[in-house]
């Protein structure tokens, strides 16, 4: 997993990994859950303006964010997910390819 709060920093290590990384809404500390969903357990909190490496994407909880209202979660690491509603991707739908 990546999480970088220097965009630079970020745009690099993603070039690296083959992955695209993205900022998280700024003004929030967004949880970082086990699974796609707010059931899931919370594995820690990311702080304020973190970026994130999606490493691929899949179906989950509805959440509503900054971003709008979906039911993408982005694995950033194994066994962490975050909602999509606040990873800035430019996009409403999916931006890396499904979680197998």
């Amino acid at each position: 997993m990546t999480v970088e709060n220097e965009p630079g920093g970020a745009a690099t290590l993603a070039a690296e990994s083959g992955y695209q990384s993205y900022p998280v809404a700024p003004g929030y500390r967004v949880n970082v859950r086990s699974g796609p969903g707010t059931g899931y357990s919370l594995v820690k909190v990311l702080p304020y303006n973190a970026w994130v490496t999606i490493n691929c994407q899949t179906t989950g909880t509805t959440v509503s964010g900054p971003y709008g209202t979906t039911a993408i979660w982005d694995c950033i690491g194994n066994g962490q997910f975050v909602s999509d509603a606040y990873v800035k991707t430019g996009s409403d739908g999916y931006v890396a390819s499904r979680c197998a």
